[in-house]
């Protein structure tokens, strides 16, 4: 990566990749480091500026995370978040306590010095901090910024070390301005240029993809969600006739799926698109698998099956491309050893280069979702594909509570088409970040006719998400909810009631396995 640099240390905040996307829509590049990443190492780097970011310990505590002190010798300009802040005044002089008011949530500060971080903001500002220390005692080196009513030093510099502190979260949408104060941060304080583009990004992707596999043949999976396609249109600009798409139809897809794949990419975008149906193999596989995880690694497996058999069929292929984007390379701990809980088995192709020798391409793997999907904008990729709501790897079969059969799966599939197109109807597609339906293991009476019946729930899900590492259940309107209902009763046979799923993520998952 040539371009202008904000490297971020991850410290175990939640909000790490929020301050990275952050960071990106000022056309800033950013990368997420393990904390305590060596000064030396990221000397390496085309580094504008350091940001430190909050996290859950104390920073007095026997577990404290600690970077390496060395980067306050680097010359470079350091904005510490929250936590970040703390240890940054700890190192140079500073001293942290446990606050005797502790602050959480919407709260007002002052501001006292509008020269740098602050330039061009109102006097006070609504700002959402999250903290039980705060800095109590800061020597002669530092200035106050900003104040709260609890917090006199709300925001803080150092006059000698070019190290800003903030005391409260400008990354999240609770913090109006915050978006103001990091401008200020990368523009005013790091002098960045804000070279990042997504056209560039095209440019030295498929030239670097292009260099790489020489001439070599290349596979990708196509799944017809907006990673895989925009991959495979990625590596097609690159490479035209040396990709290979495969489709895998698993016997768990939505209703239409496979043709429509087909029609855009076959037939519209003229890849090479190989589609082999495994749907048998698929189902019989997961009969009598109840156990989510069990489902996923079976469906993994079956996979892996599928596509070598197909892969065995073409000459002369080095490479798997593969859509994996920056969030799953964070959560599988697999930058850096980043310290991330592994949440899901990621990728139902996590196993295949291992198995088939191939090296991996993944042009999007630094990139957030939002990133991708201009860039599948800017390829020219159909609407509909470029906005879709995501669907798993795993398909229905993760959205079948218990066995899935194909009595199940034709129920599911004809209530999940109901509810896309009536959220379409309604203008909700775009606003709503993913909508599904779930098939509940349970039975319950209700009156069909003049007779009692024993039939299955539906739930209904639909979240709003930026990112979606946090989300928010819909609003959707009662009316558009009593259509959705209705349609899905009177419709799909064997379906008497349907339910709306309001939880937030977290602590419940968007997906239900």
């Amino acid at each position: 990566m040539n371009h202008e640099m904000i490297a971020i240390l991850d410290f175990g905040s939640q909000y790490s990749q929020l301050i990275a996307r952050r960071v990106r829509e000022h056309n800033v590049y950013s990368e997420i480091f393990r904390a305590d990443t060596p000064a030396k190492q990221l000397r390496q780097l085309p580094l504008k500026g350091l940001i430190l970011s909050g996290g859950p310990a104390s920073v007095y505590s026997k577990n404290a995370i600690e970077c390496d002190r060395k980067i306050f010798e680097l010359g470079l300009p350091i904005l510490g978040i929250c936590y970040g802040m703390q240890l940054g005044c700890k190192f140079l002089g500073g001293h942290v306590v446990p606050a005797q008011k502790r602050e959480y949530g919407r709260t007002t500060l002052s501001i006292v010095d509008k020269s740098d971080l602050f330039a061009h903001l109102p006097d006070s500002i609504t700002v959402w901090a999250s903290h039980g220390d705060q800095v109590s005692k800061l020597g002669d080196d530092f200035a106050v910024l900003a104040t709260t009513e609890t917090c006199p030093y709300a925001a803080v510099r150092h006059k000698n070390k070019n190290f800003f502190g903030v005391q409260f979260h400008p990354e999240v949408a609770h913090t109006p301005q915050g978006q103001e104060i990091l401008k200020n941060f990368l523009y005013n304080i790091c002098r960045c240029s804000g070279d990042w583009k997504m056209s560039d990004f095209v440019d030295k992707t498929t030239e670097e993809i292009r260099k790489k596999v020489g001439d070599a043949m290349v596979i990708c999976g196509l799944s017809g969600g907006v990673d895989s396609s925009v991959t495979a249109s990625l590596v097609h600009k690159a490479i035209g006739d040396q990709l290979v798409c495969i489709f895998v139809d698993n016997g768990l897809l939505r209703n239409n799926e496979r043709e429509n794949v087909t029609s855009t990419f076959g037939d519209h975008f003229h890849i090479n698109l190989r589609v082999i149906d495994w749907s048998k193999q698929f189902l019989k596989g997961l009969a009598g698998a109840i156990d989510p995880q069990q489902k996923r690694r079976i469906i993994g497996a079956e996979f892996i099956e599928a596509f070598k058999s197909e892969a065995s069929k073409i000459k002369n292929v080095r490479f798997l491309a593969q859509g994996t984007l920056y969030p799953d390379v964070i959560e599988s701990g697999a930058k850096d050893g980043n310290p991330a809980a592994n949440i899901k088995l990621h990728h139902n192709v996590g196993a295949l280069p291992k198995q088939l020798g191939f090296e991996l391409i993944e042009p999007l793997r630094d990139l957030f979702k939002d990133e991708v999907r201009t860039v599948g904008e800017y390829l020219g990729l159909p609407e509909d594909i470029v906005w879709r709501h995501p669907f798993p790897g795993p398909g229905l079969a993760v959205r079948i509570i218990g066995e899935v059969t194909p009595q199940r799966l034709q129920i599911l599939r004809a209530a999940d088409e109901i509810l896309i197109d009536e959220i379409r109807s309604a203008g909700l597609y775009r606003k709503i970040s993913q909508a599904l339906t779930v098939l509940l293991p349970v039975s319950t009476v209700g009156v069909m006719g003049d007779e009692r019946s024993y039939e299955n729930v539906i739930a209904v899900r639909a979240v709003e998400t930026p990112d979606f590492m946090t989300a928010d259940f819909s609003h959707i309107p009662y009316d558009v909810l009593g259509v959705i209902s209705n349609r899905i009763i009177n419709e799909v046979r064997g379906v008497n009631r349907v339910v709306y799923d309001i939880s937030s993520k977290p602590p419940a998952t968007i997906e239900w396995e």
